[in-house]
């Protein structure tokens, strides 16, 4: 039997959800296991074990059980030191041996206040999958295809702003002029795919002007795509929920690692680690025995998935709405979705993956990939 992706039915599920609410033939040669996989096709990435395929997080045995530490950022292995409580820290072998003497919960909670995208392998999602936080008023009726922005960077947003223009939208990505989408530079194949067809506009939030002329443009959107924590946009000025309630029928999606009420708010969190919060880890090791991770940063395509087909059911409604996503959510939401369809095959298709560790991914069909803007390209056509 052929190798399967865990969780394609599931993310073939959500596509499915998306052509229903478009109706549109852009979409008919799409498949959830492509969008699963497609980062691991371009890179040639391999099935990984204990190290994700991407490489950059590791999961590790504690006292009490296994933790995921994503390295993703420069100034992460700095933290080291802190996170262990010992100066002395400095290469991956340290790490090891830090982790295999600390307790699992106690060194999550020092990882999050730190700032560093970790997880425990048997951790509950502390928000739901999707969370309404404000609703808005009704939307207008307008002559012409919903206006998107993507605040969006990386994967998850980025692959939620290109489904809804495969849905018949109009896109706008918007980046910072002085730190531009980190996927520019460290994967310019995935970044294409993600960002073809958008227009982009690039600004300084930090820049009274910009700032004036970004909101002025989001008052113009039926959807905006965030992945930012409300909090940190309000401290720079743009206030999602206020512009929910102002704008009639604006849709806006924020993705998160892990929800945004209490402590979860605050944590960061990567495709990788919150698969493994979401429990696919816990699940690969249930079905047979053996600790990995199943696909390639799931969490990041599950929940771009799951944004655009909550995004275009919402704006369907015709009303606005405030929507929180969170990643490990996603990931949970999925593994249910699975177990409750076909409990033995999940199991199967688990047991099977870790089986073929080291082994090239699942083959998925190519996909070409349109023009790709350039950085503050269409500036002067969407900024007043």
């Amino acid at each position: 039997m052929a190798l399967a992706l865990p969780l394609a039915g599931w993310a073939e599920a959500q596509l499915e959800a998306i052509r229903a609410l478009a109706g549109t033939p852009a979409l008919d040669g799409l498949s959830g296991v492509q969008l699963l996989g497609e980062r691991a096709a371009l890179n040639g990435f391999s099935i990984p074990g204990r190290r994700s395929a991407g490489g950059g997080c590791h999961l590790y045995d504690t006292i009490d059980g296994q933790v995921a530490l994503t390295l993703a950022r420069t100034d992460d292995r700095d933290l080291m030191p802190a996170l262990f409580g010992d100066a002395t820290i400095e290469s991956d072998s340290d790490i090891v041996t830090a982790f295999a003497t600390a307790q699992t919960n106690a060194i999550v909670t020092q990882g999050r206040q730190l700032g560093l995208a970790i997880a425990a392998i048997d951790e509950v999602p502390a928000s739901p999958a999707c969370r309404l936080r404000v609703t808005g008023g009704a939307r207008p009726k307008r002559d012409r295809p919903p206006l998107v922005i993507d605040l969006s960077a990386l994967w998850a947003g980025p692959l939620a702003g290109h489904l809804l223009g495969l849905a018949g939208a109009q896109v706008v990505k918007v980046e910072s002029r002085n730190r531009s989408d980190r996927m520019r530079e460290g994967d310019p194949m995935l970044f294409a795919r993600l960002n073809q067809h958008k227009a982009n506009v690039a600004i300084d939030l930090r820049d009274t002007e910009d700032r004036a002329a970004l909101i002025a443009l989001i008052r113009r959107a039926d959807m905006v795509i965030a992945a930012a924590r409300p909090r940190a946009l309000a401290q720079l000025g743009i206030d999602a929920d206020a512009l929910v309630r102002d704008v009639p029928g604006l849709v806006w999606v924020t993705i998160t690692g892990h929800g945004a009420d209490g402590d979860a708010a605050h944590w960061i969190g990567f495709g990788d680690d919150c698969s493994v919060a979401g429990g696919l880890s816990a699940a690969l090791r249930e079905a047979s025995g053996r600790i990995g991770f199943g696909g390639d940063a799931c969490a990041d395509p599950l929940t771009g998935l799951h944004a655009a087909r909550q995004a275009l059911a919402q704006w369907h409604k015709g009303t606005g709405a405030h929507l929180m996503l969170s990643m490990s959510a996603v990931v949970a939401e999925a593994i249910g979705w699975e177990r409750a369809r076909d409990a033995a095959g999940f199991t199967a298709t688990l047991q099977r993956w870790t089986e073929a560790e080291g082994a090239p991914f699942p083959v998925v069909a190519a996909r070409t990939t349109g023009p790709v803007a350039a950085l503050g390209q269409d500036n002067g056509a969407w900024l007043c």
